[in-house]
């Protein structure tokens, strides 16, 4: 069982380290001018970042990416943090279509994309190869992610974790545990959401306690941000975290209201899974157009709570 998990894990955050770091070196090296000023013009406004981050993430399928991406470009010193806040907050709407469409597998993607970027970076072109390096550190960083995924089945077959899903019925502070440390093991709100769904087939935990284990996934999502923003600049690891202290604020603003909210979904369909799925994109669209007005008070919530040490 040990075995089981730690191999993939090791090897998926292995992975994962890799793909940032050439990632960020491609970045780096195509940080020119004229790119700068495009990523600027288009993330100019909060309002505009929000729409960078929903689009980015509604293409992508993976908030995880888009913001690991925001994190790169930040580090490269491409966008400045008041300039990601936005973006945060449209991946938060934008992931939702991963849960309505729970099936779609982006780490599908990680083999080619870590071809294509390896063929890119043996041609004698220096932008060609610069962006085969963005190009194969996002297959690296999907692979990462696909390879850490391989430790859910033993740990869905753990009788400790299918204890502790089955005790979250108790508690909703239980089920927004479970989400969590569940999501941040497996790195995959969707797989949380998944047996989630699965368990409510069964009626197995109540659609209160089932929407506090996804606002759990929500949180521990985040995970993947805080690790990519491992020896990064402080406006990178200022990203991850207000991505994280987000996600958290709005699952503990919504915990007290999940009875109205599953009332809500359950007036719009009968099935279980997809009352699951609609009460996380109302969550995500009401917490991230609520705090989109207030970007630049955000920004500067999270600068003093993650200071740049070498401005001070």
């Amino acid at each position: 069982m040990v075995g089981a998990v730690l191999a993939p894990f090791t090897f998926g955050l292995s992975f994962f380290l890799l793909g940032m770091y050439a990632m960020r070196t491609g970045f780096q090296n195509l940080a020119g001018k004229k790119m700068a000023d495009w990523l600027a013009r288009f993330t100019r406004t909060p309002m505009h970042s929000f729409w960078v981050g929903l689009l980015s993430t509604f293409v992508l399928q993976s908030s995880s990416a888009v913001t690991v991406l925001t994190i790169g470009l930040t580090h490269a010193g491409m966008i400045n943090f008041a300039q990601t806040v936005g973006i945060i907050l449209g991946t938060n709407v934008g992931t939702t279509v991963t849960t309505e469409l729970i099936a779609l597998r982006l780490e599908t993607f990680a083999v080619p994309m870590l071809l294509a970027g390896v063929a890119l970076w043996l041609m004698p072109n220096r932008l060609t190869r610069c962006t085969g390096l963005v190009v194969a550190g996002f297959g690296l960083i999907f692979l990462g992610i696909d390879t850490m995924q391989v430790m859910a089945k033993p740990l869905q077959q753990s009788e400790t974790f299918r204890s502790l899903f089955l005790e979250s019925r108790h508690s909703i502070w239980l089920g927004l545990l479970t989400g969590t440390v569940f999501t941040g093991l497996i790195h995959s709100s969707s797989a949380t959401t998944a047996i989630t769904m699965g368990l409510m087939s069964h009626q197995v935990l109540s659609m209160e306690t089932a929407l506090a284990i996804v606002l759990g996934a929500n949180i521990g999502t985040c995970f993947t941000a805080v690790i990519a923003s491992i020896g990064t600049n402080a406006a990178s690891r200022q990203v991850a975290w207000c991505h994280t202290l987000f996600n958290v604020a709005g699952a503990l603003l919504f915990l007290p209201f999940l009875t109205q909210l599953a009332a809500i979904s359950a007036a719009l369909t009968d099935s279980p899974s997809m009352q699951i799925a609609h009460s996380q994109t109302i969550f995500n669209v009401v917490c991230s157009v609520a705090a989109l007005p207030f970007a630049h008070q955000i920004a500067a919530v999270i600068r003093w709570i993650v200071p740049d040490r070498r401005k001070t």
